[in-house]
């Protein structure tokens, strides 16, 4: 398990029944987690002077916020030089997956040191925590996503960044579409990231399911790596999927392109009030041995 522990302006404070009571910030969320099956209290009456807002799930599917205290319906937090912008979503999200900060470290790493250019490629993109880690470290950003909606929130964070200035090209479109077009003009990348979601639909309606589609993507993908790849990196949260698929996928695809190091398994979050982790997804990570 690979946990994301540098946070300053994020930590989960407790666990229970179901339920996470986080700060974002200033603001402390409680929302619903299938992984939290244990019992540490009601976390409602427990906190109840520090909740400002609760997510309900619906029995009939999706679910809504309730305010419990007053403040911005969009506020900021940060993570060493990145600035993210946070919004109460439809669906319990906040348009930022905390955990994800141990891949951005890596990807920031990985980058800064392989002092040459760099041009990333980030599908299924989302509101882009990816595109600025890699921007902030240098290189040059290809941001797809099927939503206008999280393009215009990832550029909101482009700018929160002070980043407006640095390469990076935002693309509403089908990924599928995409990296099919990209193989015919030829264009190519230097690293790819990408973090399907277990269904989906395209730009244009175009169906995604991640246990039909993923192997061919990858495949296509393959087909616009650079002569001299850097990364390439597939998250996940798709429930029963398991990191080592994800691993045995680039083993029969990048790998054969470009000899490297395969490496795969959970990330996860620290719960503060008893030291226990909060398990948020998987990932299978290729990289170059440079």
């Amino acid at each position: 398990m690979e946990i994301s522990s540098k946070w300053l302006d994020y930590e989960i404070i407790d666990a229970s029944n179901g339920e996470k009571l986080e700060r974002w910030g200033n603001v402390y969320l409680l929302r619903p987690d299938p992984q939290i099956v244990w019992n540490n209290g009601n976390l409602i009456e427990k906190y109840k002077d520090k909740i400002h807002a609760v997510y309900y799930r619906s029995n009939k599917g999706g679910g809504h916020w309730e305010n419990l205290k007053k403040f911005n319906s969009v506020w900021q937090v940060k993570y060493d030089d990145l600035v993210f912008n946070i919004k109460q979503m439809g669906f319990k999200h906040t348009g930022l997956f905390p955990e994800q900060a141990y891949n951005w470290d890596f990807m920031i790493d990985k980058i800064k040191n392989s002092n040459r250019k760099i041009k990333v490629l980030n599908l299924f993109a989302y509101t882009g925590g990816a595109s600025c880690a890699c921007l902030s470290a240098g290189a040059e950003v290809v941001h797809v996503d099927s939503s206008r909606g999280m393009i215009d929130w990832c550029k909101e964070n482009v700018k929160s960044c002070d980043m407006s200035d640095r390469p990076i090209r935002f693309l509403v479109d089908d990924v599928v579409k995409f990296v099919k077009r990209e193989i015919r003009r030829g264009n190519k990348y230097d690293a790819i990231v990408m973090d399907p979601p277990s269904y989906g639909r395209g730009a244009n309606g175009e169906v995604w399911d991640i246990e039909k589609d993923l192997s061919e993507l990858v495949e296509l993908c393959c087909e616009i790596l650079s002569d001299n790849p850097l990364f390439f990196l597939i998250n996940s949260y798709t429930t029963g999927l398991s990191s080592t698929v994800l691993s045995n996928l680039l083993t029969l695809t990048v790998d054969k392109k470009c000899k490297g190091k395969i490496s795969c398994g959970e990330i996860g979050l620290p719960i503060k009030e008893n030291n226990l982790v909060l398990p948020c997804g998987i990932y299978g990570r290729w990289e170059s041995n440079e």
